[in-house]
C-alpha cells in the first residue's frame, strides 16, 4: 500500500475524525451508491471526508465525478476487488479512523456517532455495527435469520449490546488507520471481486491485527445502524448455498495462514450454540402453526452442511501446491 503524503488530522477524545470509504465497480448499482453517499452526508457527525473508489471502471469513475463533484472519488490502484479497492481508499485517507460502507447500503443518520463513542478508549481498534437487511422482494419467510450473514447482515447470535467480537462485518465497520497500515492493508488474495461471493478479508485483517496487539479489541455497537439492500437475486436458494459454500472457501484461506484456534474461534461457538438454538426455535414456530418454520430449520442445517463442505474442499486444495490462491480469485 501507498504511503500517505500529507498529514493525517489528529483524533481528540471529544470528537474523533473519520474518513468514510464507499468501495463501487458497477454502475448497475448506481442509485444505490447515491443513497450511500447522501447518507454519510446527512450524518450528525460530519465526516471529515468521503472517499468513492471505483473499481477498475473508468467510465463509472468520470460520471461519478460529474454527478458528485463534492465527493472526492478515486480509482483502485490495487488489484482488482474489495480488498484492493479498500487499500487504495485507506492509502490517500486523512482521517485516523476510516469508515466503510458498502455502496448498496444507507447509514443512520447517528451511524458515525454510535462508532465514535468506542473510539475513547485506545485499546479498541476498531468497531462495527448492526446491519440491517432491507430485502427488494420482501424477507423470505424460508429464511433463517441466523444466515443473515449470507446476504451481508448482521445476524441471529451477535451481541445484542455492545460487546467485544473477534471481527468486524465489511458492510459496516471502522477501523483506526495505522491498525490497518500496520498489517499492510486487506489481503487481495482474499474477498469479493466482482459479483463471485467470496470474503473474509475483515475477518483475516482483524485476526492479524489482534495477534500483533493483543490488548487491543474489536467492538460490535448494534446502535450504530444501517440498511443494505438485499436484491431479488440474494434471497433464493442459489445464492444462498452459493454464499455459503463460498465462505467455506474463504474460512479455510484464513485458517491455513491463523491456525484453526483463531480462524474459526467464532465459528464454533456459533455451530455448537446459535444454530442447534435456531433449529429448535424454528421446530416450535412450526408445531405453533408455522408451516415456514420447518423450512428456516431445514435451511440452517442445508446452510451449515454447505459451509463445512466449502471449508473441506479449501482445504483440499491449500495441500495442492499446484493451485494458487490467486488463481483461484482471477
Amino acid at each position: 500500500m501507498t504511503t500517505l503524503a500529507h498529514d493525517v488530522a489528529p483524533l481528540t477524545a471529544d470528537h474523533p475524525a473519520f474518513s468514510v470509504v464507499i468501495c463501487a465497480y458497477t454502475e448497475e448499482r448506481w442509485q444505490d451508491l447515491g443513497r450511500a453517499v447522501r447518507s454519510v452526508l446527512a450524518q450528525r457527525l460530519q465526516a471529515q471526508e468521503i472517499i468513492v473508489v471505483i473499481d477498475h471502471n473508468q467510465p463509472m469513475l468520470e460520471r461519478f465525478e460529474t454527478e458528485f463533484p463534492a465527493v472526492r472519488v478515486i480509482a483502485n490502484a490495487e488489484t482488482r476487488g474489495l480488498s484492493g479497492a479498500r487499500n487504495s481508499g485507506v492509502a490517500v485517507a486523512a482521517a485516523p479512523i476510516i469508515a466503510f460502507l458498502d455502496d448498496d447500503a444507507e447509514a443512520d443518520e447517528g451511524w458515525l456517532h454510535g462508532l465514535a463513542e468506542a473510539y475513547r478508549d485506545e485499546h479498541v481498534l476498531g468497531v462495527g455495527g448492526e446491519i440491517i437487511p432491507d430485502w427488494d422482494a420482501g424477507r423470505p419467510r424460508s429464511f433463517p435469520a441466523e444466515f443473515h450473514w449470507v446476504v451481508g447482515c448482521s445476524y441471529e447470535g451477535l451481541p445484542r449490546t455492545p460487546s467485544p467480537v473477534r471481527n468486524l462485518i465489511g458492510a459496516n465497520m471502522s477501523i483506526r488507520r495505522d491498525v490497518i497500515l500496520d498489517e499492510g492493508g486487506f489481503r487481495t488474495d482474499v474477498g469479493r471481486v466482482g459479483k463471485r461471493p467470496l470474503g473474509c478479508e475483515e475477518t483475516d485483517l482483524c485476526i492479524r491485527a489482534r495477534s500483533r496487539r493483543p490488548e487491543g479489541e474489536f467492538l460490535y455497537e448494534p446502535k450504530a445502524r444501517i440498511s443494505h439492500r438485499v436484491p431479488r437475486e440474494r434471497s433464493g436458494i442459489r445464492y444462498f448455498l452459493a454464499r455459503c459454500w463460498a465462505e467455506g472457501l474463504s474460512k479455510a484461506i484464513v485458517a491455513q495462514e491463523s491456525g484453526t484456534r483463531a480462524g474459526l474461534s467464532s465459528e464454533r461457538a456459533y455451530v455448537l450454540k446459535t444454530l442447534p438454538r435456531g433449529i429448535a426455535r424454528n421446530l416450535g414456530d412450526t408445531l405453533r402453526g408455522d408451516p415456514a418454520g420447518l423450512a428456516r430449520a431445514a435451511a440452517i442445517a442445508v446452510g451449515v452442511a454447505t459451509t463445512a463442505l466449502g471449508y473441506a474442499e479449501g482445504r483440499r486444495r491449500a495441500k495442492r501446491p499446484s493451485e494458487t490462491r490467486g488463481g483461484e480469485h482471477a
